[in-house]
């Protein structure tokens, strides 16, 4: 088992500034290389508290721009157009990635479509999704699906 120092947020593993162990050759050849993690040393303990105190400073800015999104996103309804067939009935299903899109369309900001929760949608109409902008902050969105002519 190898010790490393996360630089930047692995799923699965933590976020930047942790510590983790994990296997040789998952460090040696994914993680360090591609700039995910660098190895443990003991002099790695100043990298980590500076890492973290960089996050903590993001953190408490990003928290006030997560409560204007959510107070916007939750403003309004959410358009979202698709194609459809006979009476309503979608191609397919509504993915995250069209809910982002749509929300980048509508002017309102852009969000990460990892975040972003959304229910199996196969029909027109108002549906509910939830985006994740910040810990502790979740936006309830509505969802108004309509058909593309």
């Amino acid at each position: 088992m190898a010790k490393i120092i996360l630089t930047n947020e692995v799923q699965g593993l933590g976020s930047a500034g942790d510590v983790a162990e994990v296997k040789n050759g998952y460090a040696r050849n994914y993680l360090v290389p591609q700039g995910f993690a660098v190895m443990w040393t003991r002099g790695g303990a100043a990298q980590v508290e500076q890492i973290c105190r960089a996050r903590e400073a993001r953190a408490l800015a990003t928290v006030e721009e997560a409560q204007e999104l959510k107070a916007k996103l939750e403003a309004q309804k959410i358009k979202l157009y698709v194609k459809t067939g006979a009476a309503g009935r979608m191609f397919g299903s509504v993915k995250p990635a069209h809910v982002a899109g749509a929300v980048t369309e509508s002017g309102i900001g852009e969000v990460d479509k990892r975040k972003i929760t959304v229910p199996t949608i196969k029909r027109t109409g108002d549906h509910s999704a939830v985006i994740h902008l910040h810990e502790g902050v979740d936006a309830n969105i509505v969802l108004q699906v309509i058909s593309a002519k």
